[in-house]
């Protein structure tokens, strides 16, 4: 070799090791990475398409991270986890869709009644009122109920009941 292509080689940037490579990581682990996602989400189409948005945002990124197999799973890993939370608000979003398809005369009804409770909950007194909220409408357990509100949990369980009842009373009902 020459001077002049030697002191250019030192020049040059050196070449990135194998392994930080993006496109070689893409071409030695992405049928793995693929294998790895359809076990998270359980569908091919899904899985592949996880794969390629990992490597597409750490193309994106403007400094170069030290990029790992490990590294490439966990992302991997966030992204199927991504999916599956989506499905599941999908699935939620749905299930109530349709179980709110009544019909006309039901939903009249149903808002009827939930008026009539409404009404009955506001007539309550406030601490009454403010466990019955608590507990059926956020669905809290009664020690969290007792922190939130700071009684003791006997004083929520007791409370509760004597809630129900009255609430009972002012909707018309057996208590």
């Amino acid at each position: 070799m020459d001077r002049e292509s030697l002191r250019l080689t030192a020049l040059a940037p050196p070449a990135p090791p194998p392994e930080t490579d993006l496109a070689g990581l893409y071409r030695e682990h992405r049928v793995g990475l693929v294998r790895l996602a359809v076990l998270l989400v359980g569908d091919l189409e899904t899985a592949e398409d996880v794969v390629q948005d990992v490597f597409a945002r750490l193309q994106g990124r403007r400094r170069p991270l030290a990029l790992t197999l490990a590294y490439l799973r966990t992302c991997v890993l966030n992204g199927a986890r991504s999916v599956l939370r989506r499905r599941a608000v999908m699935l939620r979003r749905t299930q109530r869709s349709s179980d709110l398809a009544d019909s006309a005369e039901t939903a009249a009804l149903l808002g009827e009644s939930r008026r009539e409770v409404l009404l009955a909950l506001a007539r309550l007194p406030r601490r009454q009122r403010e466990v019955l909220v608590l507990r059926y409408y956020l669905d809290l357990a009664e020690s969290e109920i007792a922190q939130i509100m700071r009684i003791g949990p006997s004083t929520v369980r007791s409370t509760t009941a004597r809630a129900l009842a009255r609430l009972l009373r002012e909707l018309g009902e057996d208590a």
